[in-house]
């Protein structure tokens, strides 16, 4: 059986054009308790906001589609599929191209990342599934790895070169029986890649277990946006010093240093007793805009749209509301999946 890579696939840029944007609608009453409500209205406002710019498509468990088509409106196509929550960075397909722009899909094996809640795996047997169901609905390629990854764990240039964490991939609860290596090797069959820039750790609290769209992305090659903190007292300090030590020391693909965009994570925030892993690197690029989580912190978010507007002269940069989201350990990015434009 060929793997993408020998079978011409790579993982594209996220900035490249979308076909559409793919989400799921949060059910999971056991992780959002009294949150679940708020959730909805914020993934709602997330779809509603991305579609002015491409395409939605929001899964649904069927008995919740009426209650998602009513929130997001008709801009937004509501698609039933049985879900167990509401991440599609996570659990969707990552999608792949070929030279002659043909569509594909990655399904990663899925474990909950790294059956955190300790759960049986019929807890979210449902998830597992939803990249293949997604892949069999657009009729595209699908490769199923044998690997356990999460979609927010890695993100590339598009030209070879991907980003990831130490403290995710290398996890024990993800794939115990895999090297370094072995992972690295899986990393390039299945994406297309060349160079693996390794982070080191993630945010302070964040479940994923360091998940790398909370930390750092290419902005275009060669360039790439990471979060900083200037207070040397913060818990997140010196894990983010580590990991911009690691970006001004790494080379892509081609062999460039990379350009470096600092933008200051805000001011910490707590629930149910810990952090909340809250991050403006988790963004969306849509067709022609960056979706932007805001935090009710006016003088950061501030701070950060300027930055991603600097940074993305072309788009328009639009803020949504964050704070329901990230109660349930993610945000904009880990809600969203782009569709890369095909031939």
């Amino acid at each position: 059986v060929l793997t993408p890579a020998q079978a011409g696939y790579y993982m594209p840029a996220e900035w490249l054009p979308h076909e559409r944007c793919w989400m799921a609608w949060p059910c999971n009453a056991k992780l959002w308790g009294e949150g679940l409500d708020a959730a909805r209205h914020a993934y709602a406002r997330v779809a509603r906001t991305i579609a002015r710019f491409e395409p939605v498509i929001m899964v649904a468990n069927p008995d919740h589609c009426a209650q998602a088509l009513n929130l997001c409106g008709a801009d937004v196509q509501v698609l039933p599929l049985s879900i167990n929550d509401s991440w599609m960075r996570d659990t969707g397909p990552s999608f792949l191209l070929d030279a002659q722009r043909r569509v594909a899909g990655v399904d990663w094996q899925f474990n909950n990342y790294g059956n955190k809640y300790g759960e049986p795996e019929l807890t979210y047997q449902n998830d597992a599934a939803t990249a293949k169901r997604i892949l069999d609905h657009v009729a595209a390629r699908r490769f199923a790895a044998p690997l356990v990854l999460e979609g927010g764990s890695i993100h590339t240039d598009g030209e070879g070169t991907l980003l990831t964490t130490e403290q995710c991939l290398l996890n024990p609860n993800r794939n115990p029986q895999l090297s370094r290596r072995e992972i690295e090797e899986r990393l390039k069959n299945y994406l297309g890649i060349a160079r693996i820039v390794w982070l080191g750790r993630g945010l302070q609290d964040d479940d994923t277990d360091g998940h790398v769209d909370n930390l750092a992305c290419f902005v275009r090659p060669g360039v790439v946006m990471a979060l900083t903190s200037t207070d040397p007292q913060d818990a997140n300090y010196v894990i983010l010093q580590d990991n911009l030590q690691r970006l001004r020391a790494a080379r892509d693909v081609g062999g460039r240093s990379l350009e470096i965009i600092e933008v200051e994570q805000p001011r910490k925030r707590m629930h149910r007793g810990v952090r909340l892993a809250m991050s403006y690197i988790n963004f969306y690029l849509a067709n022609g805009a960056v979706i932007m989580p805001s935090f009710d912190q006016p003088e950061y978010d501030d701070a950060a749209a300027r930055v991603a507007a600097k940074a993305f002269p072309e788009r328009e940069v639009v803020q949504v509301p964050g704070g329901d989201i990230i109660k349930g350990g993610g945000n904009v990015h880990c809600i969203t999946q782009q569709q890369p434009r095909g031939m």
